[in-house]
């Protein structure tokens, strides 16, 4: 489990969820490591292979739910392979998930280019803090 304020998240969160206009339920992030992450992904998806995120989707009209597994294994990877930090990467994958319960998809390039549009939107909003160590950004 990363070490996040949860209380500067829901708001962040929220927050993001208002530009489109809804409304957050009951939403859940599950961190987990690359093995679990496999088997959820393999067991529901029927994927075999690893991912940062897998999002179940609950949501009702305007109104957001789902449970969104992050692999904070991957999400490590990512942050070296992209030449990040961590908690810049934990933070990108923390919002991808809520803007697919908001309905932006990413699976055509028109709609990945929309995405990180979308997430460097989010991100810019005021950080989400660790604990410790200062309170470094999420």
């Amino acid at each position: 489990m990363p070490d996040i304020v949860e209380a500067d998240v829901t708001a962040w969160v929220k927050d993001v969820a208002a530009i489109y206009n809804k409304v957050v339920g009951d939403i859940n992030y599950i961190f987990v490591d690359d093995e679990t992450m496999l088997s959820v992904n393999r067991q529901f998806l029927g994927h075999d292979y690893y991912t940062d995120h897998i999002g179940f989707d609950y949501s009702q009209g305007n109104a957001l739910s789902g449970d969104i597994y992050i692999s904070t294994d991957t999400v490590a990877t990512n942050a070296k392979l992209y030449g990040t930090m961590f908690h810049e990467e934990l933070r990108r994958i923390i919002i991808h998930g809520l803007l697919h319960l908001c309905g932006l998809r990413d699976k055509t390039p028109e709609e990945q280019a929309r995405m990180r549009e979308a997430e460097d939107k989010a991100l810019a909003s005021p950080p989400t803090p660790l604990r410790g160590e200062g309170r470094k950004q999420l």
